[in-house]
Protein backbone atom coordinates (compact mmCIF):
# COMPACT_ATOMS: atom_id res chain seq x y z
CA UNK A 1 0.00 0.00 0.00
CA UNK A 2 1.18 3.60 -0.93
CA UNK A 3 2.12 5.57 2.10
CA UNK A 4 2.22 9.23 2.22
CA UNK A 5 1.41 10.33 5.75
CA UNK A 6 3.02 9.30 9.36
CA UNK A 7 2.55 9.96 12.11
CA UNK A 8 4.66 10.07 15.54
CA UNK A 9 4.11 9.66 18.79
CA UNK A 10 6.97 11.17 20.96
CA UNK A 11 9.07 13.98 20.44
CA UNK A 12 11.77 12.95 22.19
CA UNK A 13 15.12 11.90 21.40
CA UNK A 14 13.86 8.62 18.96
CA UNK A 15 10.73 10.31 18.13
CA UNK A 16 12.65 13.29 16.67
CA UNK A 17 14.83 11.51 14.79
CA UNK A 18 12.05 9.27 13.28
CA UNK A 19 10.22 12.47 12.44
CA UNK A 20 13.76 13.71 10.73
CA UNK A 21 14.24 10.77 8.64
CA UNK A 22 10.99 10.52 7.59
CA UNK A 23 10.56 14.53 6.54
CA UNK A 24 13.93 14.24 4.65
CA UNK A 25 12.86 11.09 2.68
CA UNK A 26 9.35 13.46 1.33
CA UNK A 27 6.68 11.91 3.46
CA UNK A 28 4.43 14.44 5.44
CA UNK A 29 5.02 14.05 8.88
CA UNK A 30 2.52 14.87 12.19
CA UNK A 31 4.40 14.27 15.24
CA UNK A 32 2.68 14.73 18.74
CA UNK A 33 3.63 14.83 22.31
CA UNK A 34 1.64 15.50 25.72
CA UNK A 35 3.92 18.15 25.96
CA UNK A 36 4.12 21.67 23.83
CA UNK A 37 7.45 22.47 25.06
CA UNK A 38 8.61 18.88 24.37
CA UNK A 39 7.19 19.18 20.56
CA UNK A 40 9.01 23.02 20.23
CA UNK A 41 12.49 22.18 21.38
CA UNK A 42 11.72 18.78 18.83
CA UNK A 43 11.54 20.57 15.65
CA UNK A 44 14.43 23.31 17.53
CA UNK A 45 16.58 20.33 17.53
CA UNK A 46 15.59 18.91 14.03
CA UNK A 47 16.73 22.50 12.42
CA UNK A 48 20.04 21.86 14.17
CA UNK A 49 20.73 18.53 12.86
CA UNK A 50 19.44 19.22 9.64
CA UNK A 51 21.52 22.36 9.31
CA UNK A 52 24.52 20.37 10.30
CA UNK A 53 24.06 17.99 7.16
CA UNK A 54 23.67 21.40 5.06
CA UNK A 55 26.92 22.50 6.45
CA UNK A 56 28.64 18.77 5.95
CA UNK A 57 26.92 19.08 2.01
CA UNK A 58 24.72 15.90 2.71
CA UNK A 59 21.80 17.74 2.00
CA UNK A 60 20.92 21.03 -0.02
CA UNK A 61 19.69 24.35 1.76
CA UNK A 62 16.70 23.17 -0.25
CA UNK A 63 15.90 20.15 0.66
CA UNK A 64 16.28 21.44 4.51
CA UNK A 65 13.78 23.81 3.92
CA UNK A 66 11.58 21.50 2.15
CA UNK A 67 12.11 18.69 5.11
CA UNK A 68 11.41 21.24 7.76
CA UNK A 69 7.61 22.64 6.00
CA UNK A 70 6.67 18.91 5.97
CA UNK A 71 6.63 18.60 9.78
CA UNK A 72 3.58 19.57 11.63
CA UNK A 73 2.49 19.36 15.39
CA UNK A 74 -0.23 18.26 17.92
CA UNK A 75 -1.34 18.20 21.53
CA UNK A 76 -3.90 16.15 20.25
CA UNK A 77 -3.51 12.09 19.52
CA UNK A 78 -6.73 11.58 17.61
CA UNK A 79 -5.31 14.25 15.09
CA UNK A 80 -3.06 11.25 13.72
CA UNK A 81 -6.22 9.29 13.12
CA UNK A 82 -5.92 10.32 9.11
CA UNK A 83 -1.89 8.96 9.32
CA UNK A 84 -1.12 5.78 6.94
CA UNK A 85 1.39 4.92 9.53
CA UNK A 86 2.22 5.57 12.97
CA UNK A 87 5.07 4.80 14.72
CA UNK A 88 4.83 4.85 18.66
CA UNK A 89 8.65 6.46 19.91
CA UNK A 90 7.19 6.75 23.68
CA UNK A 91 8.85 5.76 27.13
CA UNK A 92 10.00 2.26 26.53
CA UNK A 93 7.09 1.56 28.95
CA UNK A 94 4.51 -1.17 28.28
CA UNK A 95 2.24 0.65 30.09
CA UNK A 96 2.26 3.83 28.38
CA UNK A 97 2.52 2.22 25.12
CA UNK A 98 -0.74 0.04 25.47
CA UNK A 99 -2.45 3.59 26.81
CA UNK A 100 -1.48 5.36 23.79
CA UNK A 101 -2.60 2.64 21.37
CA UNK A 102 -5.90 1.93 23.38
CA UNK A 103 -6.50 6.10 22.91
CA UNK A 104 -5.55 6.58 19.05
CA UNK A 105 -7.08 2.96 17.71
CA UNK A 106 -11.01 4.61 17.94
CA UNK A 107 -9.80 7.29 15.47
CA UNK A 108 -7.36 5.62 12.61
CA UNK A 109 -8.41 4.73 9.45
CA UNK A 110 -8.99 1.14 8.48
CA UNK A 111 -6.07 0.59 6.77
CA UNK A 112 -3.60 2.67 8.64
CA UNK A 113 -0.15 0.65 9.88
CA UNK A 114 0.14 0.66 13.60
CA UNK A 115 4.35 0.20 14.61
CA UNK A 116 6.08 0.58 17.98
CA UNK A 117 9.63 1.59 18.13
CA UNK A 118 10.06 -0.34 21.22
CA UNK A 119 13.78 -1.49 21.85
CA UNK A 120 12.69 -5.12 23.78
CA UNK A 121 8.89 -5.10 24.80
CA UNK A 122 6.97 -7.90 22.86
CA UNK A 123 5.30 -6.77 19.64
CA UNK A 124 2.50 -9.80 19.39
CA UNK A 125 1.63 -8.67 23.16
CA UNK A 126 1.14 -5.29 21.69
CA UNK A 127 -0.48 -5.76 18.81
CA UNK A 128 -2.97 -8.14 20.64
CA UNK A 129 -4.35 -5.14 22.56
CA UNK A 130 -5.61 -3.21 18.90
CA UNK A 131 -8.09 -3.89 16.80
CA UNK A 132 -5.41 -4.80 13.99
CA UNK A 133 -2.87 -6.97 14.89
CA UNK A 134 -2.58 -8.14 11.27
CA UNK A 135 -1.45 -4.50 10.34
CA UNK A 136 1.07 -4.02 13.23
CA UNK A 137 4.94 -4.59 13.18
CA UNK A 138 7.81 -3.29 15.36
CA UNK A 139 9.82 -0.98 13.67
CA UNK A 140 13.18 0.03 16.18
CA UNK A 141 15.39 2.54 14.92
CA UNK A 142 18.86 3.02 16.21
CA UNK A 143 19.88 5.93 17.74
CA UNK A 144 20.68 8.60 16.57
CA UNK A 145 18.10 7.72 13.94
CA UNK A 146 19.46 10.32 11.20
CA UNK A 147 23.08 8.58 11.88
CA UNK A 148 22.45 5.13 12.23
CA UNK A 149 21.89 3.20 8.90
CA UNK A 150 19.75 0.13 10.77
CA UNK A 151 15.92 -0.72 11.24
CA UNK A 152 14.96 -3.79 12.93
CA UNK A 153 11.53 -4.96 11.61
CA UNK A 154 9.89 -7.48 14.18
CA UNK A 155 6.88 -9.04 12.66
CA UNK A 156 4.41 -10.39 15.90
CA UNK A 157 2.64 -13.71 15.23
CA UNK A 158 -0.65 -12.15 13.71
CA UNK A 159 1.54 -9.69 11.27
CA UNK A 160 0.84 -10.24 7.63
CA UNK A 161 2.61 -10.29 4.26
CA UNK A 162 1.25 -6.60 2.70
CA UNK A 163 2.31 -5.26 6.33
CA UNK A 164 5.64 -6.37 6.33
CA UNK A 165 6.95 -6.22 2.55
CA UNK A 166 4.99 -2.39 2.68
CA UNK A 167 7.61 -1.29 5.74
CA UNK A 168 10.47 -2.82 3.88
CA UNK A 169 9.90 -0.44 1.12
CA UNK A 170 9.54 2.40 3.71
CA UNK A 171 12.82 1.57 4.90
CA UNK A 172 14.26 1.66 1.31
CA UNK A 173 13.55 4.89 0.93
CA UNK A 174 14.43 6.34 3.83
CA UNK A 175 18.10 4.70 2.68
CA UNK A 176 18.15 2.94 5.58
CA UNK A 177 18.75 -1.00 5.96
CA UNK A 178 16.23 -3.44 7.23
CA UNK A 179 17.33 -6.70 9.84
CA UNK A 180 14.84 -8.89 9.71
CA UNK A 181 13.42 -10.14 13.78
CA UNK A 182 11.62 -12.58 15.30
CA UNK A 183 9.53 -11.71 18.19
CA UNK A 184 11.47 -12.50 21.11
CA UNK A 185 12.35 -10.53 23.95
CA UNK A 186 14.99 -7.21 22.92
CA UNK A 187 14.87 -9.39 19.02
CA UNK A 188 18.80 -8.74 17.18
CA UNK A 189 20.54 -5.80 18.64
CA UNK A 190 19.64 -5.75 21.99
CA UNK A 191 19.65 -9.52 22.87
CA UNK A 192 23.33 -9.21 21.74
CA UNK A 193 24.49 -5.31 22.89
CA UNK A 194 22.85 -5.25 26.50
CA UNK A 195 23.98 -8.27 28.01
CA UNK A 196 27.42 -7.32 26.97
CA UNK A 197 26.84 -3.69 28.35
CA UNK A 198 25.51 -5.44 31.59
CA UNK A 199 28.98 -7.20 31.94
CA UNK A 200 30.76 -4.56 31.11
CA UNK A 201 29.02 -3.01 34.61
CA UNK A 202 29.44 -6.16 36.48
CA UNK A 203 33.45 -6.16 35.31
CA UNK A 204 32.89 -2.56 37.24
CA UNK A 205 31.17 -3.71 40.08
CA UNK A 206 33.56 -6.78 40.85
CA UNK A 207 36.49 -4.30 40.52
CA UNK A 208 38.11 -6.06 37.75
CA UNK A 209 38.41 -2.48 36.02
CA UNK A 210 37.44 0.77 36.45
CA UNK A 211 35.26 2.66 34.09
CA UNK A 212 38.11 3.83 32.12
CA UNK A 213 39.87 1.26 31.69
CA UNK A 214 36.96 -1.22 30.51
CA UNK A 215 36.00 1.54 27.88
CA UNK A 216 39.04 1.78 26.64
CA UNK A 217 40.22 -1.92 26.25
CA UNK A 218 37.01 -2.70 24.31
CA UNK A 219 37.44 0.78 22.45
CA UNK A 220 41.53 0.24 21.78
CA UNK A 221 41.37 -4.00 22.14
CA UNK A 222 37.94 -4.74 19.90
CA UNK A 223 37.73 -1.75 17.61
CA UNK A 224 34.55 -0.34 19.28
CA UNK A 225 33.91 3.67 18.66
CA UNK A 226 32.33 3.93 22.24
CA UNK A 227 33.23 1.52 25.20
CA UNK A 228 30.33 0.19 26.61
CA UNK A 229 29.71 1.74 29.80
CA UNK A 230 30.13 5.10 28.00
CA UNK A 231 27.07 3.57 25.18
CA UNK A 232 25.09 2.86 28.52
CA UNK A 233 24.86 6.40 29.16
CA UNK A 234 24.47 7.71 25.68
CA UNK A 235 21.28 5.14 25.86
CA UNK A 236 20.22 5.78 29.05
CA UNK A 237 20.89 3.49 32.27
CA UNK A 238 17.00 2.96 32.89
CA UNK A 239 17.05 1.59 29.20
CA UNK A 240 19.80 -0.58 29.52
CA UNK A 241 18.22 -1.74 32.77
CA UNK A 242 14.21 -2.26 31.81
CA UNK A 243 15.83 -4.20 28.48
CA UNK A 244 17.99 -6.38 30.75
CA UNK A 245 14.60 -6.89 32.73
CA UNK A 246 12.68 -8.11 29.87
CA UNK A 247 15.37 -10.50 29.03
CA UNK A 248 15.35 -11.51 32.29
CA UNK A 249 11.70 -12.31 32.48
CA UNK A 250 11.19 -12.98 29.16
CA UNK A 251 13.66 -15.98 28.94
CA UNK A 252 14.00 -17.43 32.44
CA UNK A 253 17.89 -17.45 32.64
CA UNK A 254 20.35 -16.36 35.29
CA UNK A 255 22.79 -14.89 32.32
CA UNK A 256 20.39 -12.51 31.93
CA UNK A 257 20.38 -11.06 35.18
CA UNK A 258 20.80 -7.04 35.91
CA UNK A 259 23.74 -6.30 37.69
CA UNK A 260 22.87 -4.61 40.81
CA UNK A 261 25.30 -2.00 40.36
CA UNK A 262 23.39 -1.18 37.45
CA UNK A 263 19.94 -0.95 39.69
CA UNK A 264 21.83 0.93 42.26
CA UNK A 265 22.75 3.92 39.14
CA UNK A 266 18.95 4.05 38.20
CA UNK A 267 17.68 4.26 41.66
CA UNK A 268 20.09 7.23 42.52
CA UNK A 269 18.76 8.83 39.41
CA UNK A 270 22.18 9.04 37.29
CA UNK A 271 20.97 7.74 33.90
CA UNK A 272 23.47 8.89 32.09
CA UNK A 273 23.60 11.97 30.03
CA UNK A 274 20.10 12.84 30.10
CA UNK A 275 20.63 13.43 33.75
CA UNK A 276 24.67 14.64 33.65
CA UNK A 277 25.38 11.61 35.64
CA UNK A 278 25.98 8.39 34.91
CA UNK A 279 29.21 6.35 34.79
CA UNK A 280 30.49 9.57 33.49
CA UNK A 281 29.94 13.20 35.14
CA UNK A 282 29.08 14.90 32.26
CA UNK A 283 28.81 18.49 34.01
CA UNK A 284 32.09 19.92 33.73
CA UNK A 285 33.97 20.48 29.95
CA UNK A 286 35.09 16.50 29.81
CA UNK A 287 33.27 13.64 31.03
CA UNK A 288 34.66 12.39 34.13
CA UNK A 289 34.56 8.88 35.47
CA UNK A 290 32.19 8.47 38.67
CA UNK A 291 33.77 5.34 39.89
Amino acid sequence: MEIAKVGVVGAGQMGNGIAHVFALAGYEVLMTDVSRDALEKARELIGRNLDRQVSREKISQAERDAALDRIATTLTLSDLGQCDLVIEAATERETIKTAIFEDLVPHLRPHTILTSNTSSISITRLASRTDRPEKFMGFHFMNPVPVMQLVELIRGIATDEVTYRTLLGVVEKLGKTAASAEDFPAFIVNRILMPMINEAVYTLYEGVGNVGSIDNAMKLGTNHPMGPLELADFIGLDTCLAIMNVLHDGLADTKYRPCPLLTKYVEAGWLGRKTQRGFYDYRGETPVPTR
